[in-house]
């Protein structure tokens, strides 16, 4: 009988058959676990020295972690005061980029104001010439209006020549819508002397045959409107020819004023036959630039004549000027006599004066021995005072 404990077993008990079993078993395994671990000792030799070096390997790098750690601990308060020192700089830094801002946005502010103020002023000055425009406008409309009338286009012309004759000669070298012993009226008569005589200057203007030519958009309405205009020219020749021509009253030539430059210009341009037409019978054509410097022309003629008049007139006032000089001369020569008596007169008195001056200096001293009648010198009479003739 076997006892465990409080339990009582008999040795065929299946139980304690099993129990004995499993011990021998675990016995035998143990002896085995034993002879293993006998042979596996020589064979973990190399392996327990191999553990002994990863240990020391293991302690050095404990020791590196710990140097490590410290490093990074020393890194990281580095990090720190850096990081601080940069969170300063960059405040600072934004404090004054804020500040630089601020000053920027007042000075932007104040130029905007400046900006826009002077926006205004080019507003209103833009308001103004728009006005202007549109005004012009009314008066470009009302110009072709004028124009476009043959009457209005005549007094626009006459009323351009009679301020380019009045700005380039004096009043009285011109007569304005002047009639000639022939009954026609001619626009300007410039008074020049003879040779040539008075000159004719009239107005003329074809603006429809000039417009168009202009509008002219096809060859037939080219030639069209060229031949309007040699026709219209031609005939404006040749009324200036008869009418303003006058032998024995007038020049043998006239001038045709054409009110615009763009007409001259064409005519010279793409009609020269007509302008030599108008050479032919002595009616030169003038725009205003030419019609100007024709005038100024005519003035220095007129200057001329007028000097060659009043020659005789200015040898008359140079004589009675040269007479007038030979007085003055002679009364100069006059004045001369009378100064240079006078300093004689002017040197004695002085010199009587002198000797008075030291007789009374004498008799101031009680010098009454020097004052003799031996010594005593006869006192100078005073020159008396020249005349002058005719005095």
């Amino acid at each position: 009988m076997i006892r465990i404990g409080e339990q009582v077993y008999a040795w065929n008990d299946p139980a304690v058959l099993i129990a004995a079993g499993v011990a021998l078993v675990v016995v035998g395994f143990f002896l085995l676990i034993l002879r293993a671990l006998g042979r596996s000792a020589r064979s973990t030799e190399p392996l327990m020295r191999e553990m002994a070096w990863l240990g020391q390997r293991v302690q050095g790098l404990s020791e590196g972690q710990e140097r490590l750690a410290g490093g990074l601990h020393h890194v990281s308060e580095a990090q720190a005061h850096s990081q601080t020192a940069m969170l300063k700089v960059m405040e600072q830094r934004l404090a004054d980029v804020q500040r630089g801002m601020t000053e920027s946005l007042q000075g932007t502010s104040t130029r905007t104001a400046r900006s826009l103020g002077e926006l205004q002023q080019r507003l209103e000055t833009i308001d103004r010439a728009q006005a202007n425009i549109e005004k012009l406008s009314g008066n470009v409309l009302s110009l072709q209006d004028i124009l476009s009338n043959k009457q209005t286009r005549g007094a626009f012309g006459e009323i351009q020549l009679n301020d380019i004759v009045r700005k380039a000669l004096p009043s009285d070298a011109y007569t304005m819508q002047a009639t000639l012993q022939n009954g026609k009226r001619a626009d300007c008569l410039i008074h020049l002397p003879k040779p040539p005589g008075p000159i004719v200057i009239d107005s003329k203007f074809p603006l429809e045959a000039y417009e168009a030519l202009r509008r002219a958009e096809t060859p037939l309405q080219a030639t069209e409107a060229a031949r309007m205009m040699r026709t219209s020219v031609r005939a404006h020749i040749r009324a200036i020819a008869e009418k303003y021509i006058v032998e024995g009253e007038t020049a043998d030539g006239a001038l045709m004023f054409l009110p615009s430059e763009a007409v001259y210009a064409e005519l010279h341009a793409n009609f020269p036959e007509l302008v030599r037409e108008g050479f032919e019978v002595k009616v030169w054509i003038v725009s205003p630039t030419t019609c100007m410097a024709t005038l100024n022309t005519m003035r220095a003629v007129l200057k001329d004549a007028r000097m060659r008049e009043q020659a005789g007139a200015i040898r008359s006032t140079l004589r009675l000027l040269h007479r007038d000089v030979e007085l003055v001369v002679e009364r100069v020569q006059k004045l001369d006599t009378h100064f240079n008596q006078a300093r004689a007169d002017l040197d004695g008195i002085g010199t009587a004066a002198e000797r008075a001056g030291k007789r009374a200096a004498k008799l101031d001293n009680f010098d009454f021995e020097e004052l003799g009648p031996e010594i005593v010198p006869e006192a100078v009479p005073l020159p008396a005072l020249s005349k002058g003739k005719g005095e």
